[in-house]
């Protein structure tokens, strides 16, 4: 918690549980009146404390010294059932107030004052409509903070922004309320919230426990705790007013799709679906016509839209039952409809798409795809699902359409593009990026690590420019604080291409033949070295084609302890004069292209 205290607006009713004794069971609030609860006088009228009556006697003390003196029980339920018309007036004005108690309630005062005028003039509007609506009498106090707030609103002040602490520190320390800590806190030498508050924070919470050093917190003015303020209800019934009476079903059914439509777009606006729908209409002549309709599932546009034509329909026509009588129809037509949504569910799934109502394409893509398969068998339609693997190829499981979308293999989460900043390059001698736990030692060309993310070969770029690759540990700065501390584990498909992925993976490698600049083959010994750096490309039977940049090696040694499952090889990522990129690999001295960058 740090910062300047949120300037709060805060209404205060004083003696509210005798003004609730008067509002609800009529007691007169200008006799001498006593609210108690545990035989001790909680609240008292005006005349009461004229008697010499105050907060904390005890009944017989209090009927002591008045003996005509109105007793009323102490009913919590009761004080916040007649506040609740006192804080809906306040939201007449502004809107977002937080109900601190029976008899107070809070909002943050920047919105009223930038509205009406200042805070004074804001203060005034909102006590003199609350005197008009509900004939009650209330003071505002307007401060910095919540606490702050309501001792000012018991003097009716407004203190200036930034004057908190000076307000505070010259009252006493009862008004924390906290009867007991307040005895002690005078019995120690501190009478006043400033002498409290000049106290050590740490020596506080000491000696008084952790409530003692929240109040003591409130005792310096540092009381910035956001105001969790009530937010009034959406309104999300629709009307519609017809100047001429609606009498025919035609007519009807034009306005209930219509205002179907209004409905389903206010509820998707607030995220939100109808589960139980209300139709309402008033006939020329007053009458009113109300039914609910449930449904089981959520209600949309086309589905709202029919039920309220079908309620016209029966309510404008009737149907005969199966004595033959008939329910009587309105005496004039409809003028006025209105749908309340009586039942509705959040759905964060329900907001609007870009192009129409969201999951309507889904459903006639559902059932396209389905029809296909019907025709053509389940695996004419396959979607693919991303997986592990080393190689692109591996990486990919097609799956039926409608059949359950789960990966051939586990895999890490994509690796995000490095930078060269990243992480220092790979250390001679050991190449994490081996799918064996064997040290391999680097060549010429230092061999990356899963995770190694040269960017994509440019066009332009010199011979071996994109051979000195950075290493990102896997899952960034999370993946080394794991490291740290202990043994970590070998990230997941050690030697994996680092995005981005290739756009086209070919089903079946390509042969190819790459050549160095003096027209030699290129190969990768066993300790990864790179012979020369590539310069030519020829696939198949094709012309060669010039390197103009390259990245690599990838090397992938897999199985190595099975020795009829033995698999290595190393791939290269080489852009081509024609703009042209492509992943190689190469594996027992032979080039393959297995996938074409876009």
């Amino acid at each position: 918690m740090s910062g300047v205290p949120q300037r709060t607006l805060l209404l205060w009713c004083p003696d509210w549980p005798v003004l609730a004794a008067e509002i609800v069971d009529g007691v007169p609030a200008t006799d001498p009146v006593v609210v108690l609860h545990a035989n001790r006088v909680v609240a008292c009228s005006e005349r009461a404390r004229a008697e010499g009556i105050r907060r904390g006697l005890r009944r017989r003390e209090a009927q002591g010294r008045c003996p005509h003196l109105t007793v009323v029980d102490h009913d919590p339920g009761r004080d916040a059932r007649a506040f609740e018309p006192v804080v809906a007036a306040v939201e007449e004005v502004v809107a977002g107030v937080e109900v601190i108690r029976p008899g107070a309630c809070a909002t943050a005062a920047r919105g009223p004052s930038r509205y009406l005028g200042g805070e004074e003039a804001a203060a005034e509007r909102i006590v003199e409509h609350v005197a008009q609506s509900c004939a009650v009498e209330s003071q505002v106090g307007i401060a910095d903070g919540v606490f702050a707030a309501g001792l000012a609103a018991r003097e009716g002040r407004i203190v200036a922004p930034g004057g908190t602490r000076e307000f505070l520190a010259t009252r006493p320390v009862e008004a924390l309320g906290r009867p007991a800590l307040a005895d002690l806190l005078r019995r120690l030498g501190v009478r006043t919230l400033g002498d409290f508050a000049a106290l050590p924070a740490g020596d506080v919470l000491a000696r008084f426990g952790f409530d003692g050093a929240l109040v003591h917190r409130l005792a310096g003015g540092r009381d910035d705790r956001p105001l969790a303020v009530r937010q009034p209800p959406a309104d999300l019934i629709v009307t519609a007013d017809y100047d001429e009476p609606v009498d025919r079903v035609d007519a009807a059914a034009f306005a209930a799709r219509t205002l179907a439509e209004l409905l389903h777009e206010r509820l998707a606006g607030y995220g939100l679906a109808c589960t139980r729908l209300g139709i309402e209409a008033v006939t020329a002549h007053g009458q009113e016509l109300h039914r609910v309709w449930r449904h089981d599932g959520l209600l949309t546009a086309a589905a709202i839209a029919d039920r309220v034509r079908w309620q016209l329909d029966g309510w404008l026509t009737g149907s005969n039952g199966r004595g033959g009588t008939r329910p009587a129809r309105p005496t004039a037509g409809i003028v006025r409809l209105r749908l309340v949504p009586d039942g509705v569910l959040a759905q964060a799934g329900l907001q609007p798409g870009l192009w129409g109502e969201t999951g309507a394409e889904r459903e006639r893509a559902h059932r396209a795809l389905s029809r296909v398969q019907g025709i053509l068998g389940p695996e004419a339609v396959v979607t693919a699902v991303l997986g592990g693997g080393r190689s692109p190829a591996d990486q990919v499981r097609l799956v039926p359409w409608g059949d359950e979308r789960v990966p051939a293999r586990p895999g890490p989460p994509p690796l995000p593009p490095a930078s060269p900043a990243a992480a220092p390059p790979v250390p001679a001698g050991s190449v994490r990026g081996v799918a064996s736990s064997r040290p391999v030692p680097a060549g010429p060309a230092a061999a990356p690590a899963s995770g190694v993310t040269p960017s994509r070969p440019a066009a332009g770029a010199a011979p071996g420019a994109a051979s000195a690759p950075v290493v990102v540990p896997p899952g960034g700065r999370a993946g080394r604080r794991a490291g740290r501390g202990r043994a970590m584990a070998e990230p997941p498909w050690p030697g994996r291409i680092p995005p981005p992925s290739p756009a086209v993976v070919l089903p079946a490698p390509l042969a190819a033949d790459v050549r160095d600049a003096a027209g030699d083959p290129v190969v990768v010994s066993a300790r990864l070295a790179v012979s020369a750096a590539p310069a030519r490309l020829t696939v198949g039977d094709g012309r060669p084609a010039e390197i103009t940049g390259w990245a690599g090696p990838w090397p992938v040694d897999e199985r190595w302890w099975a020795p009829a499952e033995a698999r290595r090889r190393a791939r290269f990522q080489v852009c081509l004069a024609d703009g042209a990129a492509l992943l190689l690999a190469v594996e027992g001295g032979q080039w393959l292209v297995e996938a074409i960058y876009d």
